[in-house]
């Protein structure tokens, strides 16, 4: 099966840098409904961690943050790129990136089990439509 590209909406909150806040966090949105494509916390300084969020349903993740007083981001955008995992994968997106002169701000990938992957990547809000031709993003 080939590589599913897909163009993705994301947001993130900053929190208290302290045990528990992911857990609270994913919980209200759990409880909320809302589904998530990815994830990603670290730290970012001065006591704070930063929590991305890429929602299906985006409306629906920024009810969840209202409700619960979050400042949300504004909305930015990237790719989620998932399928199998073979030897070369993700170099084969990073590599056409690339060959167009395109420069990739973030990437993240992982092994899925299942003989799956997925990877997630950002590029400058500039290249996006560009970098959306290149990847054959829908």
């Amino acid at each position: 099966m080939a590589d599913r590209v897909r163009k993705i909406n994301y947001c993130y909150i900053k929190v208290p840098n302290r045990a528990g806040q992911g857990d609270k966090v994913l919980g209200q949105l759990r409880e909320g409904g809302v589904n998530l494509l990815a994830y990603s916390g670290f730290p970012i300084g001065g006591g704070k961690a930063q929590l991305d969020f890429v929602p299906d349903n985006m409306p629906a993740f920024r009810r969840v943050a209202r409700q619960n007083g979050w400042r949300v981001s504004k909305v930015k955008k990237g790719f989620l790129i998932t399928g199998n995992d073979q030897l070369g994968a993700a170099h084969r997106h990073i590599s056409r990136l690339g060959s167009a002169g395109i420069n990739i701000t973030a990437a993240d990938a992982v092994a899925a089990g299942k003989g799956r992957y997925g990877m997630i990547l950002w590029v400058r809000p500039n290249q996006y439509n560009r970098a959306a031709r290149v990847l054959k993003a829908n």
